[in-house]
């Protein structure tokens, strides 16, 4: 069912395996011609705007775009209490890490009454995309909210699309875990013309409700419209990562269990037609026993039509290796968001990963796990780009700044480098706002 790349035998070297390796992925800039118009239309209509695209794309306009807390607390109190259950677990779990996550401020002294602190303030206002369509997520509000809100963030707006059949609002269980979480503000729009009314607001919504406040930083997942609206407005807003198709990539040998590896790749695959699941082995034996497993077990999911054009796509496959140090190579050069690693001395050869959006170690650490209740998040890199970013966290919505401090003496000690600094880059103000701070002891004409 799935292709085989067999690298065994060859050089890999990054420049090859970016060659050859099965990506999937999502072409942000196929589609800007279309969604920058909307965003530009947006930014000057407003409300009206957005709900005329939510109808035209969603096929339902709410009464208003926020929803209200009585619709808010209606859907808390009809959540099946089983599931009410495991999404109070999953915020225990996603608060306790990013809690930890959270940096302290630092004082570094230079020379007796010179220092520079790093402090870490939160972004004030932000925005969590929640998509909806193809599934319901409400980990997705778990996976922004709880770090933005360690952060101290003072104030978050959850955008999800509307939903015909629950009268235009939001998914009932995203509305559920915004009222547990205790996020107060829910707007009722989706696609990109959510991250523009995010982005801009409207002081003078059409429908009457009061102004909907825009936000100062935009994060969640979406389709590739909402990753393109989000590059339309980076700048007037922050973005977190433009995210692609979900991926698996997992690294294992003989001593892996066929049937674990099998589903943790189905598993991936019923999100979406382009989701990614790659098996790296340096076992033809396991290679094909997992096929096999794939082939007989992938139609057990609702989803079996959507996982079977992911598992059978380009995007997919079981690449052979010649060695686990092989394996590790092309595991670096692919950059999985999600990474499993089902080898002897598992824990050994994930140390030995550098590029990957998260890493899940042995037969019990399925990354399903880490999509729910792990305590990680799952909002992380694909596409490979794994090697340069990484995945949500609290410091996602903290900004460093420096607040640096001399006195009279510490900056008179380092008074001639600033001057010299100033005078090399042709910029003699910047020496003379120097020099003016020691008239007596220094004069501006001396400097």
């Amino acid at each position: 069912m799935l292709q085989t790349i067999d690298l065994r035998g060859q050089t890999l070297s990054t420049s090859r395996l970016r060659r050859v390796l099965p990506r999937g992925g999502t072409d942000v800039s196929s589609v800007m011609g279309t969604v920058t118009p909307l965003v530009e239309e947006v930014r000057t209509g407003g409300v009206a705007a957005a709900l005329d695209y939510g109808q035209r794309f969603d096929g339902v306009r709410p009464e208003a775009v926020r929803v209200s807390s009585k619709d808010v607390e209606k859907a808390a109190a009809g959540l099946d209490p089983t599931v009410r259950a495991a999404i109070e677990e999953s915020i225990a779990r996603v608060r306790a890490v990013h809690a930890d996550q959270k940096p302290a401020a630092h004082t570094t002294p230079l020379a007796p009454g010179a220092t520079v602190t790093e402090v870490f303030r939160p972004i004030e206002r932000v925005g969590l995309y929640v998509p909806g369509g193809k599934a319901v997520y409400p980990s997705s509000v778990i996976m922004n909210a709880v770090p933005a809100q360690e952060a101290g963030s003072e104030a978050m707006v959850v955008a999800s699309p509307p939903q015909k059949e629950f009268g235009g609002l939001p998914h009932p269980t995203v509305l559920a875990t915004c009222h547990i979480l205790g996020v107060d503000e829910v707007w009722a729009v989706g696609g990109a013309q959510a991250i523009a009314l995010l982005a801009y607001g409207d002081d003078a919504p059409v429908t009457g409700e009061d102004a909907l406040d825009p936000v100062d930083m935009i994060t969640g997942p979406g389709n590739v419209f909402v990753a393109a609206a989000k590059r339309a407005v980076r700048g007037v807003v922050g973005t977190d990562a433009e995210a692609g198709p979900t991926e698996i990539a997992v690294i294992a040998d003989d001593s892996a269990a066929p049937v674990f590896v099998a589903l943790d790749l189905i598993s991936q695959a019923e999100h979406d037609p382009m989701a990614a699941s790659v098996l790296i082995t340096a076992s033809p034996q396991l290679a094909q026993a997992v096929d096999a497993e794939v082939e007989q077990r992938y139609t057990a999911t609702t989803n079996a039509e959507r996982a079977a054009e992911a598992l059978r796509g380009e995007q997919s496959g079981i690449v052979l290796v010649d060695d686990i140090d092989a394996a590790i190579a092309v595991a670096n050069a692919y950059a999985a968001e999600h990474l499993e690693v089902h080898t002897v001395d598992a824990r050994a050869v994930a140390e030995r990963i550098r590029h990957a959006g998260a890493i899940f170690v042995g037969d019990y650490s399925p990354v399903p796990l880490g999509d729910y209740t792990a305590g990680s998040n799952h909002v992380l890199p694909t596409s490979g780009t794994a090697r340069f970013s990484g995945g949500l966290s609290t410091h996602t919505f903290l900004r460093p700044v420096n607040i640096i401090e001399y006195d009279r003496a510490a900056l008179g000690e380092v008074a001639d480098n600033v001057i010299a600094f100033a005078k090399a880059e042709a910029l003699p103000a910047h020496g003379e706002a120097i020099a003016a701070r020691f008239t007596g002891a220094r004069s501006t004409k001396e400097a």
